[in-house]
This record gives structure tokens, C-alpha cells and sequence, in this order.
């Protein structure tokens, strides 16, 4: 997806600190109430709760309960099974038929057809209708006649998507990708009833979605409400009455809820607590791994950073950070130490290799002084590693980082901390390429594909390249990954294009995230999926 703005780098990159720092300040409504009604932690979503313009975890959460799409993603395995989708066929990996399996409605009655996914689509790539996630349908042929990078729309519709008859209907993708069918269970390609179209303001109010769920209430800021969906023709139904999501703005506010029985679920124990969760909470505390990965990026757009020796420096700078030490003493076992650039919930057959990043990712001073020194130094003799001051976890990974790295070279002021004020002026100043050196950085999967890990980061002028890294091999090895039909080889050949990434260090990989999650006697059956988040319909209240 050339040039397209890619926000949930924005929600990746900051969950350690938006979604640990985003759900707080309410209290809450009490535990399970008599109809089995479960009560959970929130943070108040970004933007309304459209499929096409929710691209983080808070607003994720609802969208989970409230739609299913053509794919889903299994809770325990994350592999991308049929929902909606009867079959989806294709001859060339750019030519697909969807067909729709009959039978399915919407909440409010209304039949799920092909229309609905086409209609939807169309709403969300329009330029016009400003949707966050328009980025997604930017592999169907026509996206930039609908979305341009400049001037105006010279489309309504996308020209590859066509509607046959009321289970069929055919896409046509701009380039070759075999495992396409596989992105389809991510919210932005949910299905809409006519009701979103014909009174959108209603509808924002009280979203109308064909999940296991349905909405009861939404006050904006404080609550929503949602109730179990009798008439659900799907075989993942709610085991319980429904769900309250409280908002809250302060995620300790919602531990003390939780252990004084106020609360029936936090799904972001605060870090502050992690040195007690397990005395308060024993068995029902959940820390799990999650698909998201935390790194140092590079302003390759200053030519200091980006020399033939440069990749020496920033290989070297890798293994100066002594990952186990800061994982071991900050995060209290909720990171691990990254191996390579993806996550360990693709699996092996997914593409997760813990050998591939190799000596790179060990912590070797000698090694590190070594090759930095080879590689003429870090630029300007100091390296700044810019963050967002406003959310309380980062300064203290960075301070550590930093410290390892002036150990390291035996030079105390070799890396230093540089804070940037707020969340939106530090994604501005990246957006703007003004970054004085690297900035932190951090990917929370949209869909478990090692694609999703590589080609949105890295290849050129991709959505989310903000450090502006180019390399032909890279780029030819993803087309060559994305064309191929077998997907054991296709995984194969994204690792040799991650292998590129490893040997330039075009970004450093710092560890991998989990989820983590408390619970409350009145409820059992509680897991969280390879996203992080909690699998709602599973959970039983006791």
C-alpha cells in the first residue's frame, strides 16, 4: 500500500503507554449484575465506531463484539477462518470471488448480502469520508480514483469491486496477493446494514452490527453497553448476558475497582502493579504474548544515518542493548526479548524465527563499540532517542536503553533520552521527517500475517515508513512473497526479505509485548486473544 497515511502505527507504537494510560478515571458500575452481564475496563475510543475508522485497541474491543466479517481470527491460534465467507476463490492471486453464506442478518433484521461488504468498502476507501483505515483497501484496483494522495476524488466507487448477485461478488486487487483473503477478518472489512447509510448519525449513536452482540447504550466518555444478541445465527455466541465497558482514565483506578469487587475485568494491568498482581490475583491474572513489537526506527531521511557504513552503527547500537536485563527488571516478564521482526504468536509456520535476527539482537559490548567505531561513530557523536513524554511508561525503558548503550561504549553521554511533549507532536515531527535521530517506535499486528510485520514498515514509500528506509532487494523479495500462491513458500521468501531488513538493522527489535489481564471471582473461562484482547463471548459469570 503505497503512501497511504497508516494510523494503527500510531495505536501499536503507543500500547504500551496508550493503552495502559487511556483507560482510566471512571469507576465503576459493579460487578456482574443478575442477568450475567460482565463489567469491564475501557478507554475511551479515538473516533467513532465505524469499521473503516477504528484503528485502535480501545474501539477494537467493541467492533469485536458488535461485527463479523467474511474471515475471523481464532481466538487461541489466530489463524484466519471463514465467517461469513462461504468460499473465496481465485486463479491468479489478483481475481477474487467472494461468496457470502446465506443466512446471516444484521441485528435490526436486515440480511448481510454482497452489497453489504461492497457498500461498506467503497464508504471506507472514499477520500471523502475521511476513514482511518482507508489504507486497507488500498490494494483494490481503482483505490487511488477514490483516494488520492492529493486534489479531489475522480471516483465514487472502487472500479475493482464488483457486486454479481445478493451472495457474490468479485474484487480485483492492483497487484498479486495470494494470502489477501486472510486480511479479512481486520474490523475495516466488516459488512453495513443500509442503516449506517441512510441515518449515519443514528447509527454512530447506537451502532448496528450482525455479531454476537448487540448495543443497549453508548454514552460517549463513560459507558457502553452491550447485550447478548438472542437471535445470532453464529456458532461463537455470547456465554454471557453481556458486556459493560466502563471508561476509565486512569488504569490504577480500574486495579483497585478490580481487587476491591467493584470491577469484573482490567485487560491492562497497570505496571505499577505487576510487582502484586500475582499475591492479589493468583490464577486469574492472564499475561499472554500479543503480536506486537517494540523498535528503535531511524531518520533515514538524514544522510548521516543512511552512509554505506551506517549499518554498522545501527547493528552495532543493537547489540549494545542489553534486552533481558531491561525485560527482566522494568517490564516484570510482560516483554520478551525480540529475535526478529515479527511475533511469536505467527508461529513457525507463520514466520516467527528466533534465530533469524541471531548475533545482531545479543547484548555483546565489545562486538558493539567494535562496529559502531567501524561504522564512523554515531552521527554527531550523540545519539537522541526521542519519545513521548506524556505516557509514564516510556521514559524509564528509554533512561535503561540508553544507559546499556553508554555502558557499552564506555561513553556516558553516547545516548540520551530526548522527550517530545505530547503523543501528537511526537507523531507530527515523525510525519513531518523532522526527527533530530531515532525515535521509538512499535507495530501491533492488524492481521496475523508475516506480511503485516514487513511490507506496511519497510518497503518504500509504504504507509508506514516513517523513517523513509528504501532497499530494491526488500522491495522485489515482498512482491516476489506476495505473488506466490504457496504459502509456505510465500513465508519463506518474507523471511528472506526480513533477512535484508536484519542486515541493514533498518530498524532495531526490542522486544516482544503481552497482554496482560486481571479478573474477577464472579467470572471464569477468561482469555485474551493474539491481539491482546479479551474474548468476550467465552467468558461464563459464575
Amino acid at each position: 500500500m503505497r503512501g497511504a497515511t497508516h494510523a494503527r502505527w500510531a495505536a501499536g507504537a503507543v500500547a504500551v503507554g496508550l493503552v495502559a494510560t487511556a483507560c482510566g478515571g471512571g469507576s465503576g458500575s459493579g460487578g456482574s449484575g443478575a442477568d450475567g452481564i460482565v463489567s469491564s475496563s475501557w478507554g475511551d475510543p479515538q473516533n467513532p465506531l465505524e469499521p473503516a475508522n477504528t484503528n485502535e485497541v480501545q474501539g477494537g474491543k467493541v467492533l469485536d463484539m458488535l461485527f463479523r466479517g467474511l474471515k475471523r481470527y481464532d481466538p487461541k491460534t489466530g489463524e484466519a477462518q471463514d465467517m461469513l465467507a462461504e468460499k473465496i476463490d481465485t486463479t491468479d492471486s489478483t481475481n477474487f470471488t467472494v461468496t457470502v453464506k446465506d443466512g446471516w442478518t444484521f441485528s435490526n433484521g436486515e440480511k448481510v448480502t454482497a452489497k453489504s461488504f461492497v457498500d461498506a468498502w467503497n464508504y471506507g476507501a472514499n477520500l471523502k469520508n475521511n476513514q482511518k483505515n482507508a489504507y486497507f483497501f488500498g490494494y483494490i484496483e481503482g483505490y487511488e480514483q477514490v483516494h488520492p494522495a492529493q486534489g479531489r476524488p475522480t471516483a465514487e466507487t472502487l472500479s475493482g469491486l464488483k457486486v454479481v448477485d445478493d451472495k457474490t461478488f468479485t474484487v480485483k486487487l492492483s497487484q498479486k496477493f495470494s494470502t489477501w483473503p486472510d486480511t479479512l477478518g481486520y474490523a475495516a472489512f466488516a459488512p453495513l446494514p443500509s442503516a449506517f447509510f441512510d441515518d449515519h448519525a443514528a447509527w454512530l449513536s447506537k451502532p448496528v452490527g450482525n455479531g454476537p452482540y448487540a448495543v443497549e447504550s453508548y454514552a460517549k466518555g463513560s459507558k457502553i453497553s452491550m447485550r447478548k444478541w438472542d437471535d445470532y445465527p453464529g456458532s461463537d455466541k455470547a456465554q454471557n448476558g453481556g458486556v459493560d465497558l466502563n471508561v476509565y482514565t486512569d488504569n490504577n483506578t480500574a486495579y483497585t475497582d478490580l481487587t476491591a469487587g467493584n470491577l469484573d475485568l482490567v485487560d491492562d494491568v497497570p505496571a505499577s502493579q505487576l510487582k502484586n498482581v500475582q499475591a492479589d490475583l493468583g490464577d486469574r491474572y492472564i499475561n499472554t504474548p500479543a503480536g506486537i513489537l517494540q523498535t528503535i526506527a531511524f531518520p533515514f531521511y538524514d544522510k548521516a544515518w543512511n552512509t554505506p557504513d551506517a549499518a554498522k552503527v545501527r547493528t552495532g547500537l543493537s547489540m549494545a542493548i542489553n534486552r533481558q536485563q531491561i525485560t527482566d527488571t522494568i517490564f516484570h516478564k510482560t516483554r520478551t526479548p525480540a529475535k526478529d521482526w515479527t511475533s511469536p504468536v505467527l508461529g513457525a509456520d507463520g514466520g516467527f524465527d528466533d534465530t533469524l535476527c541471531g548475533d545482531a539482537c545479543e547484548y555483546n559490548a565489545a562486538e558493539a563499540k567494535k562496529l559502531i567505531t567501524e561504522g564512523g561513530g554515531i552521527p554527531g557523536g550523540r545519539l537522541q532517542l526521542s519519545y513521548n513524554a506524556d505516557s509514564g511508561s516510556h521514559k524509564e525503558w528509554v533512561d535503561a536503553v540508553c544507559n546499556s548503550i553508554n555502558n557499552a561504549l564506555g561513553n556516558d553521554t553516547a545516548c540520551v533520552g530526548n522527550p517530545v511533549g505530547t503523543f501528537a507532536d511526537f507523531r507530527n515531527q515523525i510525519g513531518q521527517h523532522k526527527m533530530p535521530g531515532p525515535f521509538r517506535a512499535g507495530w501491533q499486528m492488524d492481521y496475523p500475517l508475516i506480511q503485516n510485520f514487513l511490507q506496511p514498515l519497510y518497503y518504500t514509500n509504504a504507509s508506514s515508513n516513517d523513517g523513509l528506509w528504501t532497499n530494491a532487494e526488500f522491495d522485489k523479495l515482498v512482491d516476489e512473497a506476495n505473488a506466490e500462491t504457496d504459502t509456505a513458500k510465500a513465508v519463506e521468501t518474507f523471511k528472506k526479505a526480513e533477512e535484508v531488513v536484519r542486515d541493514q538493522m533498518a530498524a532495531i527489535p526490542l522486544w516482544y509485548q503481552n497482554g496482560s489481564a486481571g479478573y474477577s471471582e464472579r467470572i471464569s473461562n477468561v482469555s485474551l486473544n493474539p491481539f491482546s484482547v479479551p474474548v468476550y463471548e467465552e467468558i461464563k459469570v459464575n
